[in-house]
């Protein structure tokens, strides 16, 4: 299946209104669920926040401090979720999905069955919200070891579009455009984000199988 395949694919979904309100488990297999927030952490009415209420499979990768993220910390912590999670699903917002990608670079993507990324923020870029994440930068722009999708906006104060699009072609993620949302976060009105749900099965099946020495392979030398 090519790139378009698979843009086309979670295009469909969406316009066909599959919008999967629970986790559809791939064959034998119920994939672990890691909510990977950004800066702030998601609040209660977060869809990240949400959807790990609703989804059994689902869980948070704490941080100690959300309002003063330190890059070799984050990474520690989130290591340490896949270690106890292996073979999960990630699903990524803002400063998590740089995060994500570095996370990629140093581990080789060991533990990690696949990553939904949303509203990435640029961690590199000129934007007046971007520059208070230079501590992340820069991004990696190494293709992503396992299967991603990319959701952005067009009026993401974060990240442009433009801007999305090429660290999409660079992790070799499939990209979806999905208009003005904002931050695709509550002050956007994408609260329960249903829609969303339809990118996390199209992920689901993208993902590739948890093979057992992959699932027993250390991280980090752990």
């Amino acid at each position: 299946m090519t790139f378009a395949d698979l843009t086309g694919q979670a295009s469909a979904l969406t316009q066909a209104g599959a919008l999967g309100r629970t986790v559809k488990p791939r064959s034998g297999h119920r994939s672990s669920i890691l909510m990977v927030p950004g800066l702030g952490g998601s609040g209660p009415t977060h869809w990240q926040t949400r959807w790990e209420q609703e989804i059994p499979e689902a869980e948070r990768v704490d941080q100690s401090d959300w309002d003063r993220p330190a890059l070799g910390e984050w990474t520690a912590n989130l290591v340490d979720a896949i270690r106890r999670r292996p073979g999960a699903l990630l699903v990524a917002h803002s400063l998590g999905c740089a995060l994500v990608a570095h996370l990629a670079a140093v581990t080789g993507g060991r533990g990690v069955d696949g990553v939904l990324l949303v509203a990435p923020a640029d961690v590199d870029g000129d934007t007046p919200a971007g520059k208070s994440l230079r501590g992340f930068a820069p991004m990696p722009r190494r293709r992503l070891p396992f299967p991603s999708l990319l959701v952005a906006s067009r009026t993401d104060p974060f990240m442009t579009i433009e801007r999305a699009e090429a660290f999409a072609r660079s992790w070799g993620s499939v990209f979806t455009d999905i208009g003005d949302a904002g931050h695709i976060n509550v002050d956007s009105g994408h609260g329960a984000w249903i829609e969303g749900r339809a990118y996390l099965n199209t992920l689901m099946d993208l993902a590739r199988p948890t093979a057992p020495a992959r699932r027993e392979c250390p991280l980090l030398g752990a």
